[in-house]
């Protein structure tokens, strides 16, 4: 294996080009070495749904939103942009756009007629699974390496081209404090990115763009055998299996409530029934309205969670806060220049302040509070029945 810097000949047909997301260096070095490799495949370490928003980065709207809080993504969402918050700082410092050099590969790919291979992970897939191996404590710990702590000033963007990408190196530091995210965002696509590589290889010669970050598993996997490193893939693009007990506790919430109210009820208790509802009512409809205030949502937004968390919270299939983040799009309806600002994601304070952002800041911190109210109601009630 043959190599100078971030450009690595694993063989004659196999030329990998390590690259920071944030890189004007990267871009010109990527449209170079198409040019004059002369690959019969690009390979780019993109997925679907990143491709299209580096192709079209202003092109979330109401319509979008509206999808993301009905298929219950908006956590997701909120934990992909602060994972690419510092990211997307450095690409503003550096006059560069993240993802350009990938975005470059694919273009000038096209230009040349050459054939392209996206060879990523889903990055929803990605970000539920290592949401789905890190505990609470390493979520918080997480959050607070990437958002909270101060960014190194002094780091320099040939630095970082030399180290890795952005996400890699934030994700490498933050390895002792989460290393369930360390498996997920650098391991599991060193292997998936080299199975990728091993399924399209054949005849001609490949050239593959990918975060410096990666080169390094990537190389060690693909000194592994082709059968053993691509029959991982199927497993590593399957996503984790839901947790149940959340689900299980939600249900089994109102279920006790019913048989406490009915067992109320054939005993003649009424003012201890009026008692329950109240408590059932209030910590539900205080605590879903209060999540949304949190997330400085319009006052109809809250309004509108308040009221709907004590009859979502009796139904594990409908949640508070999509009824709060779908009266925020209705009330206060983000624009192009919202989409485009909240895709930059310069500030995380954004979060509060653009209207994209808080939709889905609205969405989640309603869930949030309904379901804390609703736990705390019960344990109210338990302790009011039996104590």
């Amino acid at each position: 294996m043959d190599g100078e810097g971030n450009v690595i000949d694993f063989d004659t047909n196999l030329r990998l080009i390590g690259t920071a997301h944030v890189s004007s260096k990267s871009v010109e070095v990527v449209r170079q070495q198409i040019s004059e490799y002369e690959p019969d495949i690009v390979a780019v370490e993109l997925c679907n749904s990143r491709l299209s928003s580096l192709r079209e980065p202003e092109s979330l709207d109401s319509e979008d939103l509206l999808k993301i809080i009905k298929d219950g993504k908006s956590a997701m969402i909120l934990l992909q942009s602060a994972l690419a918050a510092q990211q997307r700082k450095m690409g503003l410092s550096t006059g560069e756009k993240p993802g350009a050099e990938l975005l470059a590969a694919v273009e000038s790919a096209e230009e040349l007629k050459i054939p392209i291979e996206l060879i990523d992970r889903d990055v929803i897939v990605t970000l539920r699974r290592a949401w789905h191996r890190m505990g609470l404590l390493e979520k918080w710990r997480i959050v607070k390496t990437l958002l909270l702590e101060e960014e190194d000033e002094d780091l320099s963007i040939d630095e970082v081209l030399g180290d890795s990408d952005m996400m890699s190196r934030m994700m490498e530091e933050a390895r002792e404090v989460a290393p369930g995210a360390g498996v997920v965002l650098i391991d599991e696509r060193d292997t998936f990115l080299a199975g990728r590589i091993q399924q399209i290889r054949g005849d001609g010669k490949i050239l593959a763009v990918v975060g410096a970050g990666h080169l390094e598993g990537i190389v060690s996997n693909l000194r592994e055998s082709p059968v053993e490193v691509t029959s991982r893939l199927p497993e590593l693009s399957t996503e984790p299996p839901k947790k149940i007990w959340p689900k299980a506790l939600m249900a089994a919430v109102p279920l006790f409530l019913f048989g406490m109210i009915g067992n109320m009820a054939y005993n003649g208790q009424m003012e201890e029934i009026k008692q329950t509802a109240e408590t059932w009512l209030i910590l539900n409809a205080l605590l879903a309205g209060l999540g949304v205030i949190v997330a400085r949502g319009h006052l109809l937004s809250a309004l509108a969670g308040a009221l709907a968390s004590p009859i979502t919270s009796l139904n594990p299939l409908l949640a508070a806060g999509w009824f709060a983040g779908y009266t925020q799009i209705k009330v206060d309806s983000p624009t192009v220049k919202d989409a485009r600002e909240f895709l930059i994601l310069d500030d995380f304070s954004l979060f509060w302040n653009n209207r994209v952002g808080k939709v889905l800041l609205v969405t989640a911190m309603g869930n949030m509070g309904s379901m804390l109210g609703a736990w705390l109601a019960g344990g109210a009630i338990f302790l009011q029945y039996f104590i």
